[in-house]
């Protein structure tokens, strides 16, 4: 079979050479129509989700869920985040309201603060003492309200605060709650003195306290509808959010800030930046191979036809990927750096083999014969080593990395087709003249060093052996420590928009990030089941839709007539006055600044007595600069009073509670609770962070013993990693069994294939180990290096090995061409690899540089450990050189 598949290969090198211009022509006409057919049929999938096989039974769950509530799936979150409340709701109605007309991108916009339901009975879902505490605290604003009413402008607002102030300073009023309005005020005058528009928030005055972000921020969700020939669920529905925003003026230099979550947009941040990484890896990969080519092919020719060989393999890889698969994933992206790091290696050693035959006087047809001969044999054989690594996966509940399997183990035969067929063709083109050669052995660096090293090996091989045993005995240890980080979301850019605002809501207790979900046949059943779960040690609470029926409504009831009673006359008043001219503003002004004088002097509260002072410094600095002439007060007034009418339009809203019954739930609401099969969802919610590992499993056991059919975000991630580690240790069982195999039929020799696989062993090992120190945990990205490492290993002794056989009696293996050609073949992959661990995309990043780790500590031990584990097993001769 040996000499058989050696002569078939010289035949096709040969009928490549004999007919190589028709040879090159067809493969450019043919490069061209692979490149027009994947840049207009491949697709993206963006879905994490669809990487595990639908099989598994947590995705089984887990679509049951989304065809239950089919509004929950294609979200996004829009976070808006305003410099108060009323800026952030006025902010995020404008925005809703201009969503709700584009029908053909959002097929739904949920925005609970804006539904009528909740801005009418809203007030009921406060429990009772905070409500007495809001009723309180607008009785004592009764004065100010009414005249803001009937005068909502900077005179009315003055003239009001005039009087309070003299009341404070007669003794007749306390001034208790003065203290931070008149601070919220002195903070609006000086944001306009200094340049930066900032609008004053009622609803932090009415509630006397700043309240935190989660009180300045509204959350919009909206569902994205899919439109024919986007290639990126969401790409026109991300845009023309931002483009509403921009074109409402809700951006930070008006105290507003847009930002995009949710499943969509985490999905399309993600895959453009692994895109993005991935494009920037191969072009950068292409650069450094390019340079390693110069200097070790030492050939513009060699490295010219190499470069060609490579980039039209990388194009019609591209298109068996389009046929074969039809889409790229997450992981499948980087197809086109494993290309080039690998497919290089079958172009450097033909072109070394081809150069060491011309050198010794070959001729171009016999240089060319010599190359198949010679490697023909040991590309076909690491061909199908590397092509196990990734076909490893296959079959596998992985289908993301099973689908890089089939895309990239296929290209390994695509890389040796071309090179035996494009290399031979470009080289008759433009062949390589033997004159100025100097001895191959002198070339370089490079190809000297294996020689020194082995002889250095052979004469210390039993310290070289003992050295390698303690290394491997700590690289086991330290193994021990390994972590599998099944997270998703560490795999992403986690400076990108969509990850830095998921991660501050999941840490935000209002808006509740994972949660896992049960669906049962009754509202009852669900009621039951939440009640067990509450008394769980791991859940802090649950929600069903009977939750929505708000407690003690009778109680409420009355507290929020009794508001009614008080406010109605104030908040119906009749017909306002007439808009001040500026020099009423002016005066009203000059007044209240007076008025503060004699307050800081008078008031009892020391607080009362800061902020008076702080907000007449505040007026005299706005004065002093102008800016109090002209449109400077109108622009004040607004900056004051803008905000208000609309919350005094939600306050007259809210008092018209009304008792709730279960049927009285908006339909926004119950889509979201109540599945479109009739079953009740039970939402639950962990009572610890669970961002790490260990949480997260304690909780989802805690649930899963009172609810096995529990399904939700913390499942999924957790169903995903199980079936990803189990998908690793599949691979590395099968590889590992594969490449056995595969060097007992080739070496035909247990002990010699024992001498191969010892130093494979060990480099795995040093890798693990150095994951480990360098806190790189293996994740859903890199969980490739271990299989990839047994193959392209392998690949590199059965190089050595091969030529070794091959050569005659008492010839050294160092002058040749092959070690040369294994060193070069082992810098190109680094080189081309190492460029994947520069991506902004945090699991490109982990396999470029675990897959850079492993290849070194691989070729450091096929150079050292190989050859002394050789010597001493008495097998000197045979392999020779």
């Amino acid at each position: 079979m040996h000499d058989l598949l050696s002569r078939a290969l010289v035949a096709w090198v040969d009928l490549a050479r004999r007919f190589a211009l028709w040879v090159t022509l067809f493969a450019l006409a043919l490069s061209g129509a692979s490149l027009f057919y994947a840049a207009g049929n491949l697709g993206i999938n963006t879905s994490t989700g669809d990487m595990i096989s639908k099989d598994v039974p947590y995705r089984r769950g887990w679509e049951d869920f989304k065809r239950a509530f089919p509004l929950l799936v294609d979200t996004i979150v829009v976070v808006v985040d305003g410099e108060s409340a009323d800026i952030a709701e006025d902010s995020a109605a404008a925005l809703a309201r201009r969503l709700e007309a584009e029908k053909g991108l959002f097929r739904d916009v949920y925005w609970p603060g804006g539904d009528p339901f909740f801005r009418q009975n809203g007030l009921l879902y406060l429990d009772r003492g905070e409500l007495t505490t809001l009723t309180d605290r607008l009785a004592d604003a009764q004065p100010l309200l009414a005249e803001l009413i009937a005068d909502n402008s900077l005179r009315g607002l003055m003239e009001v605060l005039t009087e309070a102030a003299r009341e404070i300073v007669k003794g007749t009023e306390a001034g208790g709650g003065f203290a931070k309005l008149f601070d919220a005020m002195a903070a609006t005058f000086e944001a306009e003195t200094e340049g930066r528009p900032h609008k004053l928030g009622w609803q932090e005055v009415m509630a006397g306290e700043a309240g935190d972000a989660s009180d300045r921020r509204r959350i919009i969700i909206v569902q994205v509808a899919a439109r024919e020939g986007e290639l990126l669920l969401g790409t026109g529905a991300i845009a023309r959010i931002r483009a509403l925003s921009d074109e409402l003026g809700l951006v930070p230099a008006n105290g507003v800030r847009v930002r995009l979550t949710g499943s969509v947009p985490l999905d399309y941040e993600e895959l453009l930046s692994a895109a993005k990484g991935a494009a920037g890896a191969a072009i950068i990969s292409v650069f450094l191979v390019a340079i390693l080519l110069f200097a070790g092919l030492r050939s513009p020719r060699l490295v010219l036809a190499t470069l060609a060989t490579l980039l039209m393999g990388l194009v019609w890889t591209a298109a068996f990927a389009t046929l074969a698969v039809g889409h790229l994933n997450l992981i499948s992206v980087g197809f086109a750096v494993l290309f080039v790091g690998l497919g290089v290696d079958f172009g450097i050693h033909f072109a070394l083999r081809y150069r060491e035959a011309i050198i010794g006087g070959a001729d171009h047809a016999s240089a060319l014969r010599e190359a198949a001969a010679g490697v023909g044999n040991a590309l076909t054989l690491c061909a199908v080593a590397a092509a196990i690594g990734f076909f490893s996966f296959t079959g596998t509940d992985f289908v993301g990395l099973s689908e890089l399997g089939v895309i990239s183990g296929s290209s390994m035969f695509i890389a040796l087709l071309a090179n035996m067929t494009l290399m031979p063709a470009f080289l008759t083109l433009s062949p390589l003249k033997p004159a100025g050669q100097g001895p191959l052995a002198a070339d370089t660096f490079a190809a000297r060093a294996p020689g020194w090293l082995e002889t250095q090996v052979r004469l210390k091989a039993g310290k070289v052996l003992l050295g390698a045993l303690v290394l491997g005995i700590a690289a086991a240890l330290a193994s021990t420590q390994v972590r599998f980080d099944f997270d998703p979301l560490h795999l992403k850019d986690p400076d990108s928009e969509s990850v830095a605002t998921f991660v501050e809501l999941q840490r935000d207790d209002r808006t509740q990030g994972l949660s896992l979900s049960v669906l049962r046949g009754s509202l009852a059943e669900a009621v039951a089941l939440a009640a067990r779960l509450e008394g769980l040690e791991a859940v802090d609470s649950t929600r069903t839709l009977a939750d929505f029926v708000p407690k003690d409504q009778d109680e409420k009831l009355a507290i929020i007539d009794d508001m009614a009673l008080l406010l109605a006359p104030v908040l119906e008043a009749g017909t306002p006055k007439p808009a001040p001219t500026d020099a009423e503003r002016r005066a009203a002004l000059t007044r209240f600044r007076a008025a503060l004088g004699r307050l800081a002097k008078a008031a009892a509260r020391p607080t009362l007595i800061d902020s008076a002072k702080r907000l007449a410094a505040a007026i005299e600095a706005f004065e002093a600069k102008g800016a109090g002439r002209g449109g400077g007060l109108k622009g004040i007034e607004d900056r004051l009073l803008a905000t208000l009418p609309a919350r005094l339009d939600r306050l007259r809203t809210s008092m018209m509670a009304q008792k709730i019954a279960l049927e009285d739930l908006p339909g926004t609401l119950r889509n979201r609770v109540l599945a479109t099969d009739g079953r009740y969802r039970v939402e639950i919610f962990p009572a610890e962070d669970i961002t790490g590992n260990r949480a997260l499993r304690r909780f989802v056991a805690a649930v899963k013993e009172v609810a096995p059919d529990a399904t939700g975000g913390p499942v999924v991630i957790l169903g995903a990693g199980d079936a990803v580690s189990g998908a690793m240790r599949r691979a590395v069982l099968t590889a590992f069994a594969a490449i056995c195999i595969l060097l007992l039929v080739v070496l035909r020799s247990v002990i010699d294939a024992l001498l191969v696989l010892a130093p494979l062993v060990l480099a795995a090992l040093l890798a693990v180990a150095s994951a480990v120190a360098l806190g790189l945990p293996f994740n859903f990205a890199n969980i490739i290096v271990l299989p990839l490492l047994l193959s392209l290993g392998v690949a590199s002794g059965i190089h050595l090995v091969m030529r070794a056989r091959s050569e005659a009696a008492g010839a050294k293996l160092t002058d040749t061409s092959t070690p040369s050609a294994v060193v070069f073949s082992a810098l190109t992959t680094i080189g081309s690899f190492g460029t994947l661990a520069l991506s902004a995309h945090r699991g490109t990043a982990s396999m470029g540089a675990l897959l850079t780790i492993a290849i070194l500590f691989t070729l450091l031990c096929t150079l050292i450990v190989l050859p002394a584990l050789m010597a001493m097993v008495g097998r000197r001769r045979r392999y020779q050189g």
